[in-house]
């Protein structure tokens, strides 16, 4: 990838990051903490999900992807509890030449809801997207009765494409989508 380092970004109130390996246990406690929360909104989980061995492959090869410029996978740390996971932040796909995109998805504990904590993170991580990774277009997707996922995209100026139906599969059920994305106004292409 190109000369850049590990991101570490900073918002009013969180910290987001890639996960290091003594992130484990943290990361295991947010997904078992919020299972029923995340399950109906997420594709079905590898059996091992659950486990520090899963984790321990998932957190270096999320490393390896970023290095790779394939994705960048970011957790979401209280900044007074730095040890805290409350949610996380993904930028997967990454599409270089004449694409310069990439597909966004996130997660929020449950009981951290309604405190503007995904806006807040998602303000960072998409400027650090747009403006140190040069990406020209951000993709999302959401469930139609996912309407606090549809109110966060909206609040960024996320706009509505189109209306995909069967387009992912959720929890063993092909569930229709809202496909929305958001332009890098600012775009320029790199120089060699």
């Amino acid at each position: 990838m190109m000369d850049i380092e590990l991101p570490v970004l900073y918002s009013s109130r969180l910290i987001l990051r890639l996960a290091k390996p003594q992130d484990i246990s943290a990361i295991l406690r947010y997904y078992q903490d919020n299972r029923a929360h995340l399950e109906p909104f997420e594709p079905q989980r590898d059996r091992g999900f659950y486990s520090e061995i899963y984790w321990d492959w998932v957190v270096r090869d999320r490393m390896a992807d970023f290095w790779a410029d394939r994705s960048l996978k970011l957790f979401l740390f209280h900044q007074n509890s730095p040890q805290t996971i409350v949610g996380s932040v993904n930028f997967s796909d990454f599409i270089r030449g004449i694409a310069q995109s990439c597909i966004l998805g996130y997660s929020l504990a449950y009981n951290e809801q309604g405190k503007g904590y995904m806006t807040e993170a998602l303000e960072v991580a998409i400027a650090y997207i747009f403006e140190e990774l040069n990406f020209h277009r951000v993709m999302a997707a959401y469930m139609p009765h996912n309407r606090r996922s549809g109110n966060v995209l909206r609040r960024l100026g996320f706009k509505v494409e189109g209306y995909a139906y069967d387009y992912l599969m959720i929890q063993d059920v092909w569930q229709d989508h809202i496909l929305t994305s958001l332009i890098n106004e600012n775009w320029q292409a790199k120089q060699l």
